[in-house]
């Protein structure tokens, strides 16, 4: 079997903004797309653990009653002590150390929910294998950029570039250094 990679899977909007400067993702859902998911259910199903930053999983918290990766290993990166729920292990572990240990343990590729600053910690680290964005045709002018001031200089390898509706979907495998 092939080993797991580490895939950050997120919408962005036109002008590189993954959610408003209060975290609010409101603006993605009045897009016209593929008329399905977008392909969420296909990607979902190839994913074993899933990995995200402490405001990132509080984002994701508002927007569903449920957690909505239950059944799967998730990870949440947090530099403040938490106790570990039934469906979420907080973690203040050295990225270097934690993320081929959480490859190995998956049933599939590990899912970098976000954000940007974990984002930019994987890429300085050398841990992010591939990128899967969906461009979201809306200009926000302002918010949390997906590649925050200071992320490291990456060069990519496009794999795929699909429309779907008034979107569009990039995959980039992160070329090692």
């Amino acid at each position: 079997m092939e080993s797991s990679k580490v895939v950050l899977y997120l919408a962005v909007s036109l002008d590189g903004y993954i959610a408003r400067s209060d975290g609010s993702v409101d603006w993605l859902f009045d897009v016209e797309g593929d008329g399905g998911d977008n392909g969420y259910a296909k990607f979902y199903g190839r994913i074993g653990a899933l990995m995200m930053g402490r405001r990132t999983y509080d984002e994701v918290l508002k927007l569903s009653e449920q957690f909505p990766y239950k059944g799967k290993p998730c990870y949440v990166v947090t530099r403040s002590e938490q106790p570990s729920s039934p469906d979420v292990m907080f973690t203040a572990e050295d990225l270097a150390s934690l993320v081929p240990k959480v490859k190995a343990e998956a049933k599939g590729d590990v899912w970098l929910v976000g954000g940007g600053q974990l984002t930019k910690a994987f890429l300085e680290k050398g841990l992010l294998d591939r990128i899967e964005m969906t461009v979201i045709p809306k200009i926000l002018g302002e918010g949390i950029p997906l590649f925050p001031e200071g992320t490291d200089f990456t060069r990519l390898k496009l794999v795929t570039a699909e429309p779907m509706g008034q979107m569009v979907s990039l995959a980039y495998e992160v070329l090692k250094r």
